[in-house]
């Protein structure tokens, strides 16, 4: 048995994942323009954070996934930056909560590698 937190971890990547499909738009529009295939992209990075996140609560697979989770966290950093320099991509949130999730990216590296 695992650690509740390391559960938790998987759950938000998990239902991370599946609203990349409920809410695709979403995804699409904070990505930076110069990434090509936004609507591919969004929906296999949606399947690829819940196969980790899965994969985070299966013992054989527990390394990789965390590791897995930890390579996407640093794949999404620039997603960040421009959410924070492209007004379009900011979704109208205010500056301190785009600078607050760059904050939160780094927390969840640091969780995702406990598990490594």
């Amino acid at each position: 048995m695992f650690p509740w937190h390391q559960y938790l971890l998987a759950i938000l990547f998990i239902l991370g994942g599946v609203n990349h499909f409920r809410k695709p738009k979403l995804y699409e529009k904070i990505m930076p323009s110069y990434i090509p295939a936004h609507k591919s992209l969004v929906l296999i990075s949606g399947i690829i954070e819940m196969i980790f996140g899965f994969m985070l609560i299966t013992q054989e697979s527990q390394e990789i996934g965390a590791i897995g989770i930890l390579l996407l966290l640093i794949l999404f950093i620039p997603i960040h930056v421009y959410m924070l320099t492209n007004k379009e991509a900011s979704l109208k949130l205010p500056k301190w909560v785009l600078i607050l999730r760059i904050s939160l990216q780094l927390i969840l590296m640091y969780w995702a590698y406990l598990y490594i």
